[in-house]
């Protein structure tokens, strides 16, 4: 998901490491190397053309530009960088979460059948005896509601 929409170019820079001073005399039984020096997030201070004179220092995270410090007119402010990979990232877990509880909710809203178990007779008929009738599937129209019609329908 890196990089999809960022521009690719030049790594960014690191900083020179900074120079660790060598023991006087290392003791005999210890062979370990000395620790690597740890790179630092903060870039170098940029001067940045123009009458008030300003200053822009970059700053990364695992390599990757997070925002700078601005220095103008006597006052320092943090601008973030935007991330559109992260941006996206964030859509696409939204995006998934959505269609999963909308896929739940759809399994959970599947009506009955309209009859229930049938069970076969000895002579391979089917047997619905026992079951009440199923419901009318459409709802009566507001109109016949309205109207207080009745169905059209041999009473006995």
């Amino acid at each position: 998901m890196t990089a999809i929409l960022n521009p690719t170019g030049p790594a960014p820079f690191t900083p020179p490491a900074r120079p660790v001073p060598a023991p006087a005399a290392p003791p005999a039984r210890d062979a370990t190397p000395p620790p690597a020096p740890v790179p630092v997030p903060v870039g170098p201070v940029l001067e940045l053309p123009g009458t008030p004179t300003a200053a822009l220092v970059p700053v990364t995270h695992r390599g990757r530009p997070v925002g700078a410090f601005v220095l103008h007119g006597g006052r320092v402010r943090y601008r973030p960088v935007f991330d559109p990979d992260r941006l996206l990232g964030a859509a696409a877990g939204v995006l998934a979460v959505g269609l999963a509880a909308a896929g739940v909710a759809a399994l959970g809203r599947r009506r009955p059948p309209a009859i229930g178990a049938l069970s076969m007779g000895p002579g391979g008929w089917v047997s619905l005896k026992g079951l009440p009738l199923p419901a009318p599937r459409a709802p009566r129209p507001w109109w016949a509601r309205a109207l207080r019609a009745r169905r059209l329908v041999v009473e006995r």
